[in-house]
């Protein structure tokens, strides 16, 4: 069972209290780097260690004057270590330590999405298995082509959402650098030690080259990610959304007890959530975008994408989180209609059959483009006229010379159509 979701966890991560403790903890590591480097007395680092601190309202009361949050935080950590912490920052530029806690509070959301997917991917195995074997209608330009199985419809869901899995491992890994490298990259005033201590003790990779700032190219990649598996969760809902129409009715989201449709029509059950998911993802796709636009910056670094980066990391990955559990539960409880596939599979009187005529008639030696037009012609009147497909062939003179009424029977089975879906699923899933 899916546990209720809660945006806590992520919400968490964004708060002021999380932000400035990374950039305490950064702060920290550097002095002992330069303490490390005999560059601060190991009584200041004791001192820096036992009182560093800071309190959030202290700092935005500084920041009203300063109008700079760095500066404000520092003021507020020196307040609290007193003479010593004149060691604090020696060398860094505020950028040093926004873009190096960024990484870290990047991979922290990373890690709660990726436990979604883990749980979304463990839900769509289990409903592909259980309907591996579940006969519906494929469809191809939302037109009846040939049978395939629910199942598989699910498995392809839930290969999309590997790969989608291993697109957020890579761009977690590539958000993964940090940089203590001074005002413009240069180290002018802070050896390389200090960033390859600081990166090191804090599961980050130094940035090999920096400006003033990681480069954004980095940070766009990791929110296209997130867009790509939004954009995947547009097209499952969507999926389910035409499936639950009225006209097709093959499956539909779980209505629960005194869920109400309309307000003007009692009888409504509306794909809602599904839609909220579609919705959701256009916004997705937006902060990609924006993410995108951060990328050039001008010079060294201007503050462009600062404002930009202040909403969209705790709106996409909170909205992200939401989106995954969303689905998730969805899928969980996803109503399925077998008889209802099975109904809408027959309603075109055997023309789904046609491919597998064509390529018998070619194997019985009628040439493709003849074979063609004896099976489009008579699946052509199957459909105006409502009459049953596999009846037509036999009284076709042309085709009735090539196929008996037992190749006919033969032909017309939809067991025909799922030759290959255990070995489809093994592809997928592995074996069992």
């Amino acid at each position: 069972m899916i546990p209720r979701y809660s945006r806590e966890k992520m919400e968490r991560i964004w708060s002021p209290e999380n932000r400035y403790q990374k950039w305490l903890d950064i702060e920290i590591l550097a002095c002992e780097a330069m303490t490390k480097m005999g560059l601060i007395p190991e009584a200041s680092l004791k001192m820096i260690k036992e009182k560093a601190g800071f309190n959030v309202d202290r700092i935005d009361e500084i920041e009203k004057t300063t109008k700079h949050d760095v500066i404000a935080f520092l003021t507020s950590v020196t307040e609290k270590v007193g003479a010593d912490g004149r060691f604090i920052h020696m060398g860094l530029t505020s950028s040093d330590i926004l873009d190096t806690s960024l990484a870290l509070l990047m991979q922290e959301a990373a890690d709660i999405l990726l436990a979604d997917l883990e749980a979304l991917l463990g839900v769509l195995k289990r409903r592909a298995l259980e309907h591996k074997f579940t006969l519906m209608i494929g469809r191809s330009h939302g037109i009846h082509a040939e049978p395939i199985t629910f199942g598989l419809k699910i498995a392809l869901w839930y290969g999309e959402m590997q790969r989608n899995r291993d697109r957020l491992f890579r761009a977690r890994e590539s958000v993964s650098a940090g940089k203590i490298a001074g005002a413009v990259g240069t180290f002018s005033f802070i050896d390389p030690f200090v960033e390859e201590y600081v990166c090191a003790k804090l599961g980050l990779k130094p940035a090999p080259v920096s400006s003033q700032i990681v480069q954004r190219d980095r940070h766009a990649e990791f929110f296209c990610t997130l867009a790509i598996i939004a954009s995947s969760l547009d097209k499952f809902a969507q999926e389910i959304r035409l499936l639950q129409r009225t006209e097709v009715r093959e499956a539909e989201e779980y209505f629960s007890p005194g869920q109400k449709g309309s307000s003007a029509m009692p009888h409504k059950r509306n794909p809602v959530l599904s839609e909220n998911l579609s919705g959701l993802a256009r916004l997705m796709r937006s902060y990609a975008v924006a993410a995108l636009e951060d990328i050039p910056l001008w010079h060294e670094r201007d503050i462009s994408h600062s404002s930009v980066e202040r909403v969209i990391c705790p709106d996409a990955t909170i909205l992200l989180d939401f989106m995954l559990s969303r689905f998730t539960g969805m899928v969980e409880k996803l109503v399925v209609y077998p008889e209802r596939m099975l109904k809408n599979l027959q309603m075109t009187h055997g023309v789904i059959f046609s491919q597998m005529v064509l390529l018998k008639l070619i194997d019985k030696g009628l040439s493709r483009e003849d074979a063609y037009a004896v099976v489009q012609r008579q699946a052509m009147r199957s459909w105006e006229e409502g009459r049953d497909f596999k009846s037509l062939l036999a009284e076709d003179e042309q085709a009735k010379n090539y196929l008996g009424s037992d190749e006919l029977d033969a032909i017309f089975r939809t067991d025909n159509f799922l030759g290959k879906v255990n070995f489809i699923f093994n592809r997928v899933f592995g074996k069992e």
